[in-house]
């Protein structure tokens, strides 16, 4: 589905990303675990050009592009139709009902037909268990909420890729759960997921593949049983350590 060569990306003279190679699968669920400053969310970004990677090739099904190359912005702007993106933060419309954020990018963004948003609208906030809130405003839901009317939001543009960005990170202990259920049900349904956290326990029971990155390069991947069991690299085995077992 998704295949990414030789991915680079600086800011400056500082060095992020260095020669990222991925492939993604369609279907697939794929997790990706690191330390703060390691380069996850800048390799999430890339992917669907929200960063602008200084060099590598990205191959999604139907089209390629070389960074490394000139590109024209109706590329760019295609690849960004591919995914749907949720982010740390909530990054709702203060000023628009659950409702009118779902139904925001297809209508604005796609021009589709407003009713029909609408009632597909209204099917994702039940899917994510929000029906009932559709008419209140952000700041009348709690943080678990928000992100869920996020999750809602990308999945309205029908992408091909879902991209979290440690999606649980800024919600309180208890709302963790609620997130990570619309999640796995998702996985379940066979979407094709790209997930940048650091809840172990998720990557364990619904990645099909973990990827650790560390200084910018992928230092190990492969299969949850495989890196929390038997991890290869010593820097894969210091860092779920590190998680695992916290002082």
């Amino acid at each position: 589905m998704l295949s990414i060569k030789g991915l680079n990306k600086s800011f400056g003279e500082n060095e992020i990303l260095k020669k990222i190679d991925l492939n993604i699968e369609k279907g697939k669920v794929i997790a990706i675990l690191g330390p703060s400053g390691s380069g996850k969310t800048t390799l999430l970004r890339c992917l669907n050009a929200l960063e602008i990677p200084n060099r590598g090739i990205l191959s999604f099904d139907d089209f390629t592009i070389d960074f490394s190359k000139k590109h024209k912005p109706a590329d760019l702007l295609r690849l960004r139709r591919k995914s749907g993106m949720v982010f740390q933060a909530y990054h709702l419309f203060p000023h628009r009902t659950v409702l009118q954020n779902v139904m925001e990018g297809p209508v604005k963004v796609q021009k589709r037909n407003k009713e029909e948003v609408k009632k597909e609208a209204v099917q994702l906030l039940k899917k994510v268990g929000l029906e009932e809130k559709m008419d209140l405003y952000p700041f009348q839901l709690s943080g678990g909420q928000q992100q869920r009317v996020g999750i809602a939001r990308a999945l309205a543009i029908k992408p091909e890729l879902m991209l979290f960005d440690e999606p649980t990170s800024a919600l309180d202990p208890e709302l963790v759960g609620e997130v990570l259920k619309v999640m796995k049900d998702l996985a379940n349904e066979g979407w094709t997921m790209v997930v940048v956290t650091h809840e172990v326990k998720f990557a364990q029971d619904v990645a099909d593949e973990v990827v650790l990155i560390d200084g910018g390069v992928i230092v190990e991947q492969g299969p949850p049983d495989q890196i929390f069991s038997a991890p290869k690299e010593e820097r894969t085995k210091q860092f779920l350590n590190r998680i695992l077992n916290p002082v």
